[in-house]
């Protein structure tokens, strides 16, 4: 039986990988020490953490979804709970990035033995002056993936991942992404950008260059604003465990209604400790390694 393979943002989800953080926080005390350097809002009350955690699993868990677990490795920091970054998943495989994030350094290459482990095999690697993450990869649909390039993913990480893709995509877009708050801030093209179903996305448009926003409208895409007042709150970063069945933050209420509105079922947690504070959404907490169609 096929365990992984994902070239699709919306399609079933039937495993997915996940870290949590007992083993990505470890403690107050790490959390403490770590927040400001990572630029975090405030350090994450480590037991709430662990509590809203749990919650969050029981939401994948309840669409049928396997989870899997990175295990605790002492090299890697707070970040690591968002294992949707340093790596991507094609159809038949992984590649693994090369973080933008400084800080982040060291998670790609610590997770190579746990993915041989769970028999899903490395296709390729970004190295060298590129720099690639999985949060700026947007598959379309299965033939088309678009890439931001910013300050997380670079010129360099984009040539060496289409050079990897081979014929596996058929349009590779590359979207230039703007400054915005400058290096330290996370955005990423899936900060703008969050599939709900082939012909439905969520969007922040202001952050999106007009190119790339007129491509979406001409392929038939119905976008959904997310409205000013909830993009800091992660409105915008919506996690689609299957077309219009979507995992969200609480407190979006109006981006909530829109996506009801189309018919998305919407499940919602408390993510303010696993989520406000790092700057990373449902998206960033997981690495769908299997979707499938039915």
């Amino acid at each position: 039986m096929v365990s992984f393979g994902c070239q699709s943002m919306v399609n079933n989800v039937r495993r997915i990988l996940l870290k949590h953080p007992k083993d990505a926080f470890q403690s107050q005390d790490k959390c403490d020490k770590e927040s400001k350097k990572l630029n975090y809002s405030n350090p994450p009350n480590f037991n709430l953490a662990v509590v809203q955690y749990d919650l969050f699993v029981k939401l994948i868990e309840s669409y049928g979804s396997d989870t899997c677990y990175l295990p605790i490795d002492k090299s890697t920091t707070l970040d690591s709970i968002y294992t949707h970054d340093p790596f991507t998943m094609v159809n038949d495989g992984l590649i693994v990035c090369n973080m933008g994030k400084f800080d982040r350094s060291s998670e790609p290459h610590c997770a190579e033995k746990f993915f041989q482990s769970i028999g899903i095999p490395i296709i390729g690697k970004i190295e060298g002056q590129g720099t690639l993450e999985g949060g700026d990869i947007v598959w379309i649909n299965e033939n088309t993936v678009a890439i931001g390039e910013g300050y997380r993913s670079n010129a360099e990480g984009i040539r060496q991942f289409k050079k990897i893709l081979g014929n596996r995509a058929k349009k590779i877009i590359s979207v230039t992404l703007p400054h915005w708050n400058g290096p330290r801030d996370c955005l990423h093209l899936m900060s703008n950008l969050s599939p709900i179903d082939n012909n439905l996305f969520l969007v922040y448009s202001k952050l999106l260059p007009v190119s790339f926003m007129k491509y979406l409208i001409e392929s038939n895409i119905k976008l959904i604003e997310v409205p000013d007042e909830e993009y800091y709150s992660m409105g915008c970063n919506v996690l689609a465990m299957a077309k219009r069945r979507v995992i969200m933050l609480e407190g979006n209420p109006i981006t909530q209604q829109k996506l009801e509105d189309e018919s998305v079922e919407v499940k919602t947690y408390n993510g303010s400790e696993i989520s406000l504070k790092g700057a990373g959404g449902p998206t960033c907490l997981t690495r769908p390694l299997l979707r499938i169609t039915n």
